[in-house]
């Protein structure tokens, strides 16, 4: 399918999140998020098909599976800025992790992300998905740091594969605060839980930052963001907001 873009003189950006089963890639126009892509299989011919499309200037790829030297050979061949992220690359914001080489580039990425989104403020992101991470950035654009919990299917699943009888539930919207038999006592255990377990981060964090604003990103993100009464942005396209911040970041220098 042709796309109406592609016929002007506009150059875009192309932003690549590439994860263990999905592949999500924003193409931008400066900072405007025009499209997103999702992909169950990613490869080369992904990246010739959107060049058909969309007159692609700068690509950023972000990956947490091994990376095909001939696939980033495609890369920096084909487009004028080719950015392949790692802990190395120059971020516009200042990273205090005592191991940069072992944090996630979704996190960094979002983190990067909600500083562009909401400048000037202390920041909690929270990416709801496989894990829940939670992660600070300050009004001067310093990443302090963050934890990682179980997400909602693992919790599920733990409590299904570490007892003998307890069975697998099915995530859902629908819990109520007590559970009135083992479906729904597993359900809202693990949801009312997780519930209460982002309030008192937004709070705890609110006590010594009361300025601070809360991002809500990720998969599961939909769990949550109807049922807490603290003020909390929602952005599903975060991390591609935060790799366009990098991207151009770069191409500045």
């Amino acid at each position: 399918m042709s796309n109406p873009l592609s016929t002007d003189n506009r150059e875009f950006n192309l932003c690549i999140d590439q994860g263990n089963s999905r592949t999500k890639i924003g193409v931008f126009d400066g900072d405007i998020l025009l499209e997103v892509f999702k992909y169950e299989y990613f490869d080369v011919s992904v990246l010739i098909d959107l060049s058909s499309k969309f007159k692609i200037k700068s690509c950023i790829y972000s990956s947490v599976i091994e990376v095909d030297n001939e696939f980033l050979d495609f890369c920096t061949s084909k487009f004028k800025t080719f950015v392949f992220l790692t802990h190395n690359t120059p971020i516009p914001i200042t990273n205090t992790y005592s191991t940069p080489q072992t944090l996630g580039k979704d996190r960094l990425a979002a983190v990067v992300g909600a500083s562009f989104i909401k400048p000037n403020k202390d920041l909690l992101v929270i990416d709801a998905g496989t894990a829940i991470t939670y992660d600070f950035i300050t009004a001067e654009k310093i990443y302090l740091g963050g934890n990682i919990a179980p997400g909602i299917e693992m919790r599920l699943r733990a409590l299904h594969e570490f007892t003998g009888k307890l069975p697998l539930v099915k995530a859902s919207t629908e819990s109520q605060l007590l559970g009135t038999d083992t479906q729904s006592a597993i359900l809202s255990g693990v949801l009312q839980g997780m519930i209460f377990e982002i309030k008192g981060y937004i709070d705890i964090f609110k006590f010594k930052y009361p300025e601070l604003l809360t991002l809500l990103t990720g998969g599961s993100t939909f769990y949550f963001d109807t049922k807490l009464k603290s003020p909390i942005f929602a952005e599903k396209n975060l991390v591609l907001i935060g790799l366009n911040c990098i991207l151009q970041f770069n191409v500045k220098k």
